[in-house]
């Protein structure tokens, strides 16, 4: 019996942590992951500024877990049929039961020119790239500017993130966010998208929203009203499915497999929970999402390794329930709470526990200590 996690994101390692516990002592645990750590993704933007921090958010796979196996390699494709992924280099791996955590790529939408000449965040190697552009672009002596395409909590970040640094190297800079919605975060609550606008512009941000961006050269951003000139243009404008899963994103719903043996969780898939309800694409959502996988996988496993001629078990619905929202602009932050929307320094302190927190959820004590006081003391 082999059980693969593909993926070591926040739900792949969620998933096969819980399993390790959880599963006959027959089974064999696989994570495969193209990378050898597990990134604190919510945490990356961080890296523009402060370079000392990536491997703070970084942690070696081979420190999470005691019982699986992990491989390092790239998922190229799934025949989800022959129940086999095939990895780079032209291994493949059977499975009898996979959980699909590969996360989720940038989205052009074919725009003319906008994969060529942006950089997007996805990686530490990312927010290395974007600041080294910024910087780059300081030695002019000119003005600097920098575009973000996308006001979502990730173009949010990266333009709070550039305000600061140019604030801490004594930069000229302008600083535009670009967004196609009629609002800055605008996937979430009119509250909280009122504070993250007046954060961004008590930072000097120029927020363009109902404004799409159409191309982009090497040089500038073009939208329909209006060309902006960019020494460094980010682009967080969206998300697209892995090649593994052939550019998609499928619906799963509440139990969230894709077929009888295959689970996809996180940002890999869209989720419609139990009540019908679509799951927005975020870290707390995954990782809620992959303790549910993990039960159904494990009473799954358990079934077939015992053979008994029972039922097959009734899967654990999952239910979209995020206690709040919380994001960074520069140094100060956002967070909402129910009903309640904070800032100043009780968000700053609820930001910096959310990383910190899940550093040492999965062992990485020391790490979630640094965070800490990188953050706090920002």
């Amino acid at each position: 019996m082999r059980v693969l996690v593909l993926g070591a994101g926040y739900a792949g390692v969620t998933v096969a942590r819980r399993l390790e516990s959880c599963l006959p002592s027959d089974a064999e645990l696989i994570v495969v992951d193209e990378s050898d750590s597990h990134l604190v993704q919510h945490e990356v933007h961080r890296v523009i500024r402060r370079p000392g921090l990536a491997e703070t958010i970084r942690v070696p796979l081979t420190e999470l877990f005691d019982r699986a196996a992990v491989r390092v390699a790239r998922v190229e494709g799934l025949d989800r049929e022959a129940r086999t992924v095939h990895l780079d280099g032209g291994e493949t791996l059977d499975y009898d039961y996979a959980a699909v955590c590969l996360g989720a790529g940038t989205a052009y939408y074919g725009l003319p020119g906008v994969e060529a000449h942006s950089l997007p965040l996805k990686r530490v190697a990312d927010a290395t790239a974007i600041r080294e552009s910024f910087l780059s672009a300081t030695d002019e002596g000119d003005t600097v500017t920098a575009v973000v395409g996308g006001a979502g909590l990730s173009g949010v970040q990266t333009a709070g993130e550039l305000a600061a640094l140019a604030d801490e190297e004594d930069v000229d800079a302008n600083i535009t966010v670009i967004e196609q919605l009629d609002d800055v975060a605008p996937n979430f609550p009119a509250n909280f998208r009122a504070a993250v606008r007046d954060e961004l512009e008590a930072r000097g941000i120029d927020i363009r929203t109902s404004t799409a961006v159409e191309r982009a050269t090497s040089e500038t951003v073009e939208t329909e009203t209006e060309t902006f000139t960019s020494d460094t243009f980010v682009w967080a404008g969206g998300i697209a499915g892995q090649t593994a899963m052939n550019g998609d994103r499928p619906v799963v719903r509440s139990d969230l497999r894709l077929d009888d043996y295959t689970f996809v969780v996180g940002d890999a898939a869209r989720i419609v929970d139990a009540d019908g309800e679509p799951v927005p694409a975020s870290a707390s959502a995954a990782l809620r999402e992959a303790r549910t996988v993990a039960t159904n996988l494990a009473k799954l496993v358990r079934h077939d390794v015992h053979a008994t001629n029972e039922f097959a078990p009734r899967m654990d619905p999952y239910r979209f329930d995020v206690p709040g929202w919380i994001v960074s602009v520069g140094d100060g932050a956002v967070a909402q709470l129910g009903p309640t929307v904070l800032t100043g320094s009780a968000a700053k302190a609820m930001k910096a526990t959310v990383g910190a927190g899940h550093l040492g959820s999965v062992g990485a004590v020391q790490n979630a200590v640094e965070l800490v006081e990188s953050e706090l003391g920002a």
